[in-house]
């Protein structure tokens, strides 16, 4: 239970981080965009809520009493952590503010992004270029954004208000957007993830008390069989074999006492037709209940099952490795599995060789019953399987129970290979 329980919880360890990656990857790229979205904002309200209305006639001609009326709403409610520095520009390049006086009066030619800001009334936000000869005073300040927006002079005059926000504190609105929401998010995968880890491990107890039940089962139904087959082979062995071998002698001894020839022959004739049917049952009662292996071992139990099938002049072939080291158990399912593949080829595959050996290497021991038989198709197991043959069904099951497994391999006109692995120790 420990192994099957520890993979799901690591396989679901490794879904929730792969999982919850993606997610924070994903959530810090909309709060970026949020960041972004509130520093536009914060530019559009500056640039026209408080820069546009203090914009007088005269800052286009560079009057000195207007550039510091501009400068002190600037200084007192626009520069701060965030923002470190403000630029006003005319369309034709000329700086006509800057809280920077240096910049006052100095022309750049604005780039194809700013014109169409102006142009189309847009905010947009951008990382700046630190290295344009425009923005030599900024470089000290580390990354900063560009947000820039279109505001109007009195006379309607289009100006590009431009700030420079610190790129840490956008990062820093940024996370604190979302990083609530991925470590709720992450919380709740994770306590999903606590969750689940019990539930599999009821999940799997269950499962192992329904295959021990199952296993149960199937050890009772073999026994069952077992059982009666030990039951019609005591009755058959114990009545109607007994029965007769007495008929057997009783017709010998009165074949010769008989003084006609004809009546003689006769009696001899059903003597021995007695003596053939008595060797046919006992065939039989081998292969209804397997003899006591450990006492005449597994070579002398294949040899008895493969009897009945020389007698109809079947060719068979038998070999078995010693020793074995096999347990009674391992030792029992090899021979029903062979009794069962045996059974199988003198109903139905018409063979006339079969080959019967029983391997050992290193770690397992392999049985293999072959025949030059009919063979069979898929759907033709299948259809005697729903007309309730489950002899192999039930040897698959024992097979397995025992760590080992049964394969069988057919196709018509083939004929059959039985193959059975158990390890033998």
């Amino acid at each position: 239970m420990r192994h099957p329980v520890t993979q799901f919880a690591l396989a679901g360890l490794a879904v929730l981080a792969v999982f919850g990656a993606a997610a924070v990857l994903a959530l810090r790229s909309l709060g970026n965009a949020e960041a972004l979205r509130d520093a536009r904002q914060f530019a559009t309200l500056a640039g026209q809520g408080i820069v546009e209305p203090t914009v007088a006639p005269g800052l286009l001609r560079g009057r000195p009493e207007a550039i510091a009326a501009v400068d002190r709403m600037v200084q007192e409610r626009v520069l701060g952590e965030r923002v470190v520095r403000v630029k006003l520009w005319a369309r034709d390049g000329r700086i006509v503010y800057s809280d920077e006086p240096r910049l006052i009066g100095t022309r750049f030619p604005l780039d194809a992004e700013k014109l169409d800001v102006l142009r189309t009334g847009a905010t947009k936000a951008s990382l700046s270029d630190l290295s344009g000869p425009e923005n030599r005073y900024e470089r000290e300040q580390g990354d900063l954004y560009e947000v820039y927006l279109p505001i109007r002079a009195p006379d309607g005059t289009p100006l590009l208000f431009e700030t420079y926000q610190r790129r840490s504190a956008v990062a820093s609105t940024g996370r604190r957007i979302w990083m609530p929401f991925a470590a709720l998010l992450l919380g709740s995968l994770l306590l999903l993830w606590l969750v689940q880890v019990p539930l599999a491990w009821r999940l799997g107890r269950r499962l192992q008390r329904t295959q021990a039940e199952r296993e149960a089962l199937l050890v009772r139904a073999v026994e069952a069989s077992d059982d009666e087959r030990r039951r019609i082979a005591a009755d058959l062995h114990d009545g109607p074999v007994q029965d007769l071998a007495g008929i057997s002698y009783s017709l010998s001894a009165a074949a010769q006492t008989e003084e006609s020839p004809a009546t003689r022959s006769t009696l001899e004739h059903a003597a021995a037709g007695t003596r053939d049917a008595m060797r046919r049952l006992r065939s039989l009662l081998v292969e209804i209940h397997p003899p006591n292996l450990r006492a005449s071992g597994l070579e002398a139990a294949l040899a008895d099952l493969l009897a009945p099938l020389q007698a109809r002049g079947v060719e068979t072939e038998l070999r078995v490795d010693a020793p074995l080291g096999l347990d009674e158990e391992a030792e029992r399912i090899v021979y029903r599995a062979a009794a069962e593949a045996l059974r199988n080829v003198a109903r139905h595959a018409g063979a006339n060789r079969i080959a019967v050996s029983v391997e050992r290497d290193e770690i397992r021991v392999r049985l293999v019953v072959a025949d030059d038989g009919a063979g069979f198709g898929p759907e033709d197991r299948e259809r005697r399987r729903e007309e309730g043959h489950v002899g192999l069904s039930l040897l698959e099951e024992l097979a397995a129970r025992a760590g080992g497994r049964l394969d069988v391999r057919s196709a018509p006109g083939e004929g059959t290979t039985f193959e059975l692995e158990l390890p033998h120790a």
